[in-house]
């Protein structure tokens, strides 16, 4: 069997397989070159050719490939493509975007292009003090919980009006309307859960006409912040069990579950879901994840979906 790859050919095994699970997914415009250095690079042996996807205006190859560590593969396949600036995963059992299923995200830096608490406190006068502690809860260096009552004591007396200021302008990561479109007309359920705030969440669910959003409340009295948030930290469990109650609440099988973030607070929620995606992630959630999305925006977890 032999695949034509930008006008030239890759042969592949004729004999009589014994197919596995494990796909590797590299999109159309990647060159023969780099395909057989990425095969050799992640000691795996390219099978057949099973699909070619054409969804959201992109082809991707999705091979059957057997590996002898098929972890150690998967982590080599995710370096070389961050090292290369190309698209590519090894998955086993992906989700299918023909049956429905649910798609948990993040919101600050996955769903948005922005962590919104650093933008409300740029506008309250604090950005580089809560930045920093952001950048450390998002790396795992800070436990989440602590990170976030320290960021949100800084906004005390902060007027109610920055939190509008900041959803008027909030910018939509590249990619994501596609992604639920396209997800929508498979019958998926689609969800925010996030360490960030409901005043931001929610309104990207009715934006959005999201499913449902989880996210911590500030507390606000006489149109100020009072550096207080309200109940329970939305943590990393709370965002694993969010998972875990959406998908009883619309029946979706296990095996039909992707959860998306970048940060070290997704990764209990990535876990629990059948398929993890890092997304733009710092390197502990890039090391972890079932696969990673590093140039392209959101509508690439299209491809990685059978």
């Amino acid at each position: 069997m032999y695949l034509s790859l930008n006008n030239k050919t890759i042969g592949l095994t004729q004999t009589k397989l014994s197919l596995t699970e494990q796909e590797l997914v590299v999109f159309s415009t990647i060159t023969l070159q780099q395909l057989h250095k990425l095969v050799e690079f992640s000691q795996i042996t390219p099978l057949a050719l099973t699909q070619v996807n054409h969804r959201n205006h992109e082809t991707s190859y999705r091979f059957n490939v057997n590996c002898d560590d098929f972890t150690s593969a998967r982590e080599s396949v995710a370096q070389f493509a961050l090292e290369n600036n190309i698209e590519a995963a090894l998955i086993n059992n992906a989700p299918s975007l023909s049956e429905p299923g649910l798609l948990v995200m993040d919101m600050d830096s996955t769903t948005i292009e922005i962590e919104c608490i650093d933008e409300i406190a740029a506008l309250a006068g604090v950005g580089e003090e809560v930045a920093a502690v952001t950048e450390l809860a998002m790396q795992g260096e800070l436990d989440f919980a602590q990170s976030l009552h320290q960021r949100v004591a800084t906004l005390q007396d902060a007027p109610e009006q920055i939190l509008a200021d900041v959803a008027k302008n909030i910018p939509l990561m590249p990619g994501l309307t596609t992604l639920i479109a396209e997800l929508k007309k498979h019958h998926w359920r689609i969800a925010i859960a996030s360490g960030g705030f409901t005043y931001f969440a929610d309104h990207l669910k009715d934006m959005l006409a999201l499913d449902d959003a989880f996210a911590n409340t500030l507390e606000i009295i006489d149109g100020k912040l009072t550096g207080k948030v309200l109940g329970d930290v939305v943590d990393a469990q709370v965002k694993a069990d969010s998972l875990s109650l959406l998908s009883s609440k619309y029946a979706i099988e296990h095996n039909q579950t992707v959860a998306m973030g970048d940060g070290a607070n997704d990764l209990v929620m990535m876990s629990a879901a059948c398929f993890g995606v890092a997304f733009h992630a710092k390197p502990i959630v890039l090391a972890k994840a079932d696969a990673s999305i590093n140039n392209k925006g959101l509508d690439c977890l299209l491809h990685w979906l059978r």
